[in-house]
């Protein structure tokens, strides 16, 4: 009995090691099989399989990843390729081209206009803005603008001033006026001329201490010492300050009056700096202000300042406008519209084109049926859902507006395939030469 039980565990043995080298023999055939057909598939050689998910890693024959996914095979013909054409280039058939939407456009070249609307700040034009001050020490004797907001013509008189110096002054100068009469028939030709040149001496001294043409003229036709002297506007302009009052001490230190010129006003604007490289001086502005509905001023561009504002990474830029009815006042907030230069001959592309990858841009470009070439691109200004190429791209190329972010994923795939295949034949002629080394 137990003889038999051996004799049958023997036969079983016999047969399953049979059948497992018969089936080992036949999974290695399918396997070559298989390499075989997919190597002569299209009359193309196979180099290697790679991982789908993971390029750098690679098997000689067909394999599968750990989650079932068959390992790509990667031809001969595909290695090559990128010696001919730029690395990262994509071939896709037109089917799933189709598939996966991709649309294209033309590069074009053309005119490249934009508007800058921004907040701007009325303010007083600096230029016509004047603070009084006496040149001399005295007290006003009469003040006859007294009250701020008023507006007062060029040359009304804003106050009298009564200075000891301004009296001496005058003494002097009706002093050399009569020498001058006494002399005026002498022989002498530089004793005349020593009068002449006091009288002028004395003059311009009172010049200088802004005695008004007006009463030296008057000194000169009575002969008597005034004893106020006025201080006049220079110009039309609003009394902005009021800094003395009657029967005030004043040094050339005291302001008597802050004294604007409103008929040109200024108003800040701030803009971004990716707006800057639109802007030039001259460039026309439109402004409009709510306490004035329906009207619509018309200034230019007049200074951009030469820094950015640290808090706001803001650029502050100067505009005037005229406002010769005064309608405009200064701190009023005004909403602005710059209608800056245009950009002729400007290539330009849908900004949707764009692949923005941190630090460069790049665009697709179509180089037939199927195949796409990743351009880096040198990007301008952006305007109306446009952008400017400055580099890379020629008007009248083709280029990819839609789903370029597939294939952008392609592409890196790729190229790293590329670079990968790039340092593996590097290393197989490394290690023949090392070997025609030894052998020598």
């Amino acid at each position: 009995m137990n003889n038999k039980i051996i004799i049958v565990a023997a036969i079983t043995l016999a047969i399953g090691l049979g059948g497992g080298y018969w089936l080992a023999g036949m999974q290695k055939g399918e396997v070559m099989d298989m390499a075989t057909k997919t190597g002569d598939e299209g009359g193309r050689k196979v180099l290697f399989y790679r991982n789908p998910m993971n390029p750098a890693i690679t098997s000689p024959v067909p394999a599968q990843d750990e989650m079932g996914m068959d390992y790509i095979p990667v031809y001969a013909e595909d290695s090559g390729s990128s010696d001919k054409e730029p690395a990262g280039t994509v071939k896709i058939d037109p089917v799933t081209v189709q598939n996966i939407g991709v649309r294209t456009t033309i590069a074009k070249q053309r005119s490249l206009s934009h508007q800058i609307h921004a907040v701007g700040r009325i303010t007083y034009d600096e230029e016509r803005l004047t603070r009084l001050h006496p040149k001399t020490e005295g007290w006003v004797d009469e003040i006859f603008i007294d009250k701020t907001g008023e507006f007062v013509k060029k040359d009304t008189i804003l106050l009298g001033l009564y200075s000891p110096q301004l009296v001496s002054s005058q003494q002097e100068y009706l002093l050399a006026l009569s020498n001058r009469e006494s002399l005026e028939n002498s022989s002498f030709e530089d004793i005349r001329k020593g009068a002449d040149e006091l009288v002028r001496s004395s003059r311009e001294r009172l010049e200088l201490l802004d005695v008004p043409e007006h009463q030296i003229r008057e000194l000169e036709k009575t002969r008597k010492i005034k004893k106020s002297l006025h201080i006049h506007s220079p110009f039309d302009g609003i009394v902005m300050k009021v800094g003395v009052r009657d029967g005030q001490y004043v040094t050339p230190a005291t302001e008597l009056y802050m004294l604007a010129d409103l008929s040109n006003i200024w108003v800040y604007v701030d803009i971004y700096e990716n707006e800057l490289p639109w802007v030039k001086v001259g460039d026309i502005a439109e402004m409009k202000v709510e306490a004035i509905p329906g009207k619509v001023f018309t200034g230019k561009v007049t200074y951009i300042y030469p820094y950015l504002e640290s808090k706001t990474r803001t650029n502050r830029i100067r505009l005037e406008f005229e406002n010769r009815d005064l309608k405009l006042k200064p701190d009023m907030f005004a909403n602005v519209t710059l209608k800056t230069s245009r950009q002729e001959k400007a290539v330009v592309v849908p900004s949707e084109a764009i692949v923005r990858s941190g630090t460069d841009n790049q665009i697709f470009v179509v180089r037939g049926p199927g195949k796409f070439e990743p351009r880096k691109v040198v990007l301008g200004v952006s305007s109306e859902g446009l952008t400017q190429i400055l580099s890379g791209v020629k008007a009248g190329e083709e280029v990819v507006t839609s789903s370029q972010f597939l294939i952008d994923s392609e592409s890196k795939l790729r190229e790293a395939t590329a670079k990968m295949m790039e340092a593996m034949q590097a290393e197989a002629r490394k290690k023949a030469a090392e070997k025609s080394d030894k052998a020598e």
